[in-house]
């Protein structure tokens, strides 16, 4: 959860309650009075931030209940507590379930107790409002006027979070009218995943915490003792050891620290004779307490569990005339960075002497002007308000908007040729390619089809399996679908059902681990500078690029965009090893597949569909091949096959020169070995994989298999990467006498009767799996529409896909 300030029962201080415009005046207006019911993780009364902030002025005007999670009990059957706060006017709702239920039983019962509740309490269909996507479980499907999700933390990187989590948003952001985002990387993360996504970062209270520069400070107080202090939540996003080290570092001054230990145990508190743990206060207190500091601080970790939260605490502080020391929070940097009362500090020593400067400025206050005039242009009516319009406008939309009839389309239907042949098809290749041709032939088209495979198993390059310690490992290295193919995703979604994942990658450049592809965040660790928009990322990267015209190689294509510097520390040494050329010799299509991004999206790729197969990859192909016209043989070579006997028609998927006996030559390939370890703790790095540029590092990458997958097991394993020149072909090499040669290949291939190329390495092009899949289902519709119009011919004649 976002840190926010505390809460009590007692009122706030906010402006007494108006009525919204006009009827003519506003988008809100389509709302009309829609009972509101908030799904939250959090109580209402535990701490006051986004949700009472925002919900308290939505309850101006229409019925607010905030559904909060399950409390255990010892009663046999479930029930409901309703805790009204008046002051507030929102009714919060507790359900109550034995604790000996199981997940499913408490489902169960959640989903009764919510239907009970909308047909005793609420009027109409009322707008579902999703703090938790946790809560879709059991509200789903019920009717609601409108579908809200204010996405203010990414729940699934706190520590414990539910694995069922990344699932259930999934859904819920296909599902949602609106969604809002508590900061700008919030935004920017889930911006791609859903059509109508906003960004509401931390607003304020201006004139509750004013109160504090009623109570100017000179600098060291009575007791001469300068005093820094947070107010919000103490949990796992604070660095325990960075508050030690300042307290170490500045023991005249005092550390105070005011909030509830929460999911964290207190004896792991950093002890010290300047540092003051003071438990929790009530909001209307938090004035007082920001009185009596000099600066204030925010010392979080850099960790998953702060990398998109917004601390509403920064305008807090600052209205209260209090000067703000962070550690480098995305959002904070972004919003806050050049404000005269903000400084940025990454570690203890930087953390130390920000304080002192800090404190020199508190005792003056021609800063404040400034800062004031950042805070002016937020507010959290200004915030409720636009949010209540966007709401009124997306209802508007749903209003109107006619339900499209489903539209079945007919099966293609084939012919029923007759053959004496055991099968129509011969289909060489289990992976991608040839799996998807044979399905659609069995299942489409009516074929008997045969697959081989000189492997041992089905999956190709994408097989995975339980290693000898049970954790599911990728055979031939790391495999992560993604997709902008609507058809491509609907197609495999017949065959497994799938765990939301957005890949992050880390590269290790000069001593420390960064996003990759570069982003704004990269070049801010990489250079210690601070960029606050893409603007400035833009004119940082503009000042270091070096003209290249023509754009031939793929040096040309870094060099062009990023200059040398960073072409040297992520490109050279890592293209070198990854393809055994320097960058200058190869085609720019190698390094124009990786992108520089001026904004803080870290996730390696951008499709609209991401995700990971639930079951795994070989599961997944287990099911598409499992068809009563389908026969399977794995562990059988082409060569030992009497293909013109079996069938009528060739599908090949393996290397085209190896069809024609190497008739030209060899195609060169890049190939792969691995080291696969297995280790006894339950992580070993940051990310799914991290990438090792540096040219005296041997391999390219490290893979943590689990955090592909979700797994959760005591152990886990990894895989050492290292590219080489023999073993199987993984990467065509895109130079252009290969392709020269390649041409030669293809040319017979056009001339081959009854054979189908298909596939990456019967074209000698590198495809993602998704493009793969979507060239195997282009060949087949073309294969079949020309039976419909030749129904003597078999299956086709010649087809080299493209």
């Amino acid at each position: 959860m976002t840190d926010q300030t505390l809460h009590s029962h007692t009122p706030a201080s906010d402006p007494a309650p108006q009525p919204f415009a006009p009827a003519s005046q506003a988008p809100s207006d389509a709302l009309d009075d829609l009972p509101l019911v908030v799904f939250s993780h959090l109580r209402w009364d535990f701490v006051r931030q986004r949700p009472q902030h925002l919900l308290s002025r939505f309850a101006r005007q229409r019925e607010v209940w905030m559904w909060e999670e399950p409390i255990g009990c010892d009663h046999p059957l479930p029930y409901l507590e309703y805790h009204r706060f008046p002051a507030d006017r929102v009714t919060s709702l507790r359900p109550r379930l034995p604790h000996w239920w199981s997940a499913e039983e408490q489902t169960a019962a959640l989903a009764d107790l919510y239907a009970l509740f909308l047909q005793q309490s609420v009027r109409a269909a009322p707008i579902a409002w999703y703090y938790t996507p946790l809560m879709r479980a059991f509200s789903a499907g019920a009717e609601a006027a409108l579908v809200v999700y204010d996405c203010m933390d990414e729940l699934s990187s706190f520590a414990h979070a539910d694995a069922a989590l990344l699932t259930h948003e999934a859904e819920l952001l296909e599902r949602a009218d609106v969604v809002f985002t508590g900061g700008r990387s919030l935004y920017e993360a889930k911006r791609h995943l859903a059509a109508n996504v906003h960004a509401f970062p931390s607003a304020v209270d201006r004139a509750h915490f004013a109160a504090a520069r009623a109570t100017p400070r000179s600098a060291g107080g009575e007791d001469g003792k300068l005093t820094a202090g947070y107010f919000g939540v103490i949990d796992e996003r604070l660095d325990m050891q960075l508050i030690a080290e300042l307290a170490a570092a500045r023991p005249d001054w005092r550390i105070e620290m005011v909030g509830p230990v929460v999911k964290i145990d207190p004896a792991t508190l950093p002890q010290a004779a300047n540092i003051a743990w003071l438990g929790p206060r009530d909001y209307g207190q938090l004035p007082a307490v920001l009185a009596g500091w000099d600066v204030a601080i925010m010392p979080f970790a850099l960790n998953e569990a702060t990398r998109f939260i917004s601390p509403t605490k920064t305008p807090e502080y600052l209205s209260g005339g209090r000067p703000v020391v962070s550690t480098p929070i995305a959002d904070v940097v972004a919003d806050w960075g050049r404000s005269p009362g903000v400084w940025i500090a990454g570690d203890g020593a930087t953390l130390a002497q920000a304080l002192d400067d800090a404190a020199s400025l508190s005792a003056g206050g021609d800063w404040l002007a400034a800062v004031d005039r950042q805070l002016d242009a937020i507010s959290w009516d200004a915030t409720q308000q636009r949010m209540a319009d966007l709401m009124g406008e997306a209802l508007s939309r749903r209003t109107q908007r006619a339900r499209s009839a489903a539209v079945s389309v007919p099966a293609v239907s084939a012919s029923d040729r007759l053959s004496a042949k055991p099968y129509d098809v011969l289909v060489v290749g289990a992976g991608f390619a040839g799996s998807v041709m044979a399905e659609r032939l069995a299942e489409d088209a009516g074929k008997r089809v045969l697959v081989i495979d000189r492997r041992p198993h089905i999956a190709g390059n994408a097989y995975d399996e339980l290693d000898a310690a049970g954790v599911m490992i990728h055979r031939y290295g790391p495999h992560i679908f993604h997709t902008n193919s609507d058809d491509v995703f609907a197609y495999l979604s017949r065959f497994t059902a799938w765990r939301p994942y957005e890949h992050r990658v880390l590269a290790e450049a000069k001593g420390k681990r960064v996003p990759m592809p570069i982003n704004r965040t990269t070049l801010e660790q990489l250079y210690d500078i601070a960029l606050p928009d893409d603007e400035s990322a833009a004119a940082f990267l503009a000042a270091r690029a070096l003209p290249r015209d023509p754009i031939v190689t793929s040096e040309d294509v870094v060099v062009n965009a990023v200059g040398t510097d960073l072409y040297q520390t992520f490109f050279r040494g890592y293209t070198r090893k990854q393809w055994g050329l320097d960058p200058s010799e190869l085609d720019k299509t190698v390094t124009s597949r990786v992108p520089t991004r001026t904004d803080r999206d870290d996730r390696y790729f951008q499709d609209r569909h991401q995700a990971m197969p639930r079951d795994g990859y070989t599961a997944m192909f287990a099911r598409m091949l499992d068809h009563p016209r389908i026969t399977l043989r794995t562990g059988t070579e082409f060569v030992d096959v009497d293909a013109a006997a079996l069938a009528d028609h060739v599908v090949y998927t393996g290397p085209i020169d190896e069809y024609f006996d190497y008739r030209y030559g060899r195609l060169p390939y890049r190939s792969l070995t691995f080291r696969h370890e297995t280790l006894p703790q339950e992580s070993f790095q940051d990310a799914a994989v991290v990438n090792f540029p540096a040219e005296d590092v041997p391999y390219t990458r490290i893979t943590e298999y689990k955090k592909l997958t979700g797994q959760s097991h005591p152990t886990t394993s990894i895989s050492y990467e290292y590219p080489t020149d023999e073993g199987d072909p993984y990467y065509p090499i895109p130079r252009p006498d290969n392709q020269a040669l390649f041409q030669k290949y293809d040319a017979l291939a056009r001339a081959t009767q009854n054979v189908t190329f298909v596939g990456r390495l019967a074209n000698y092009r590198y495809y993602n799996m998704d493009q793969v899949v979507g060239q195997a289902l282009a060949t087949y519709r073309r294969l079949s529409e020309r039976e419909l119009v030749e129904v003597a011919k078999p299956l086709g004649t010649v087809e080299a896909a493209e």
